[in-house]
């Protein structure tokens, strides 16, 4: 919808390159979010973002990871957790001993969890680098993730 060109992205995922396509997903989506002219951390913008750009992010995902990383397996993971953010982080290995990893520990090749990538939009906002679990979860299930 947005005119973004996802070849990087595509070319990052067939290659395997998770760690770099997670950093490209998050670019990708900002841009998104500043042709929008919005402010790019705000929970209304987040809502206005258009299904067809998310779904096309999620289908790369999913096709170049072999149906294990992608928005639309991380979805029905938090539903099935009851929504809580930190058994979502448990589920999905992004917390370890109850205990948040860093970024740089994260795991960015196919022995992850299912659902461990992308993991940048699901990082609390501080202004820079995601949305509020929440916002995102109301946002895949209005566009029928």
């Amino acid at each position: 919808d947005m005119g973004v060109d996802y070849r990087k992205l595509r070319d990052l995922l067939a290659a395997q390159n998770y760690k770099e396509a997670d950093g490209e997903t998050r670019h990708l989506m900002v841009s998104i979010i500043r042709v929008m002219e919005r402010d790019y951390d705000s929970t209304q913008t987040f809502e206005q973002f258009p299904c067809t750009d998310l779904r096309t992010i999620d289908r790369l995902w999913v096709q170049y990871s072999e149906g294990r990383f992608g928005f639309s397996i991380q979805k029905p993971i938090y539903d099935e957790v009851g929504q809580s953010y930190e058994a979502l982080g448990d589920r999905v290995g992004w917390r370890q001993e109850g205990e948040w990893l860093n970024y740089h520990e994260l795991t960015f090749n196919g022995t992850a969890p299912s659902g461990h990538l992308p993991r940048v939009l699901w990082v609390k906002v501080f202004g820079y680098c995601g949305w509020e679990p929440s916002v995102l979860a109301r946002k895949l299930a209005s566009c029928n993730f």
